[in-house]
């Protein structure tokens, strides 16, 4: 079964940034779109088991075609 992936507009994007990372952070995956076109591909890196999810804070994007 494959995860549901939800698709932001790159403008709720600018406007929602901590609140999507965070849902990144959490396991979620999503993609940023412009005018209905998806553009990246976002979600959370693997971090080192001493960190917790609040300080992790990076991000991958990956070009979506």
């Amino acid at each position: 079964m494959r995860p549901i992936v939800v698709t932001v507009n790159i403008h709720e994007t600018k406007a929602r940034l901590s609140k999507l990372v965070e849902r990144a952070v959490k396991g979620e995956v999503f993609v940023i779109a412009k005018a209905g076109r998806p553009l990246v591909k976002v979600s959370a890196l693997d971090a080192p088991k001493a960190m917790g999810a609040k300080q992790v804070r990076a991000l991958v994007m990956t070009r979506t075609k």
